[in-house]
């Protein structure tokens, strides 16, 4: 078994347009999709990211406000979840609520050294 990492872009861009009803209703496929993980085993750790931040850059030197990116690049969270291979990190994948706004997930492997 190996820990895999998504990271979830984009799809949040359509939920500044929502109520909050629809928000919570959308909130809550997350919730139900991360405990079904949990109660199989699968999730190790997640959480949503926050919209502002920093970019740290040259050699630490270089601070700029950020992030700066497409909304459809922006990070919005992670998740770690443990599966025996990457194909099957990428079915585990499929659950995730955030391709109905038309978001993405990029799955990889986290190596240990």
């Amino acid at each position: 078994m190996s820990n895999f990492l998504f990271l979830f872009r984009g799809g949040h861009e359509r939920s500044s347009q929502q109520s909050p009803e629809e928000m919570q209703a959308e909130m809550q496929k997350w919730i139900d999709w991360m405990r079904k993980l949990k109660e199989q085993g699968q999730l190790v750790d997640g959480l949503p990211l926050g919209k502002e931040g920093k970019v740290v850059s040259g050699k630490g030197d270089i601070i700029t406000n950020g992030p700066f990116a497409e909304g459809s690049e922006i990070v919005g969270g992670y998740l770690i979840v443990t599966a025996n291979s990457l194909d099957e990190a990428v079915v585990i994948s499929k659950g995730c609520p955030n391709y109905h706004y038309g978001g993405t997930t990029e799955v990889r492997e986290i190596m240990t050294i």
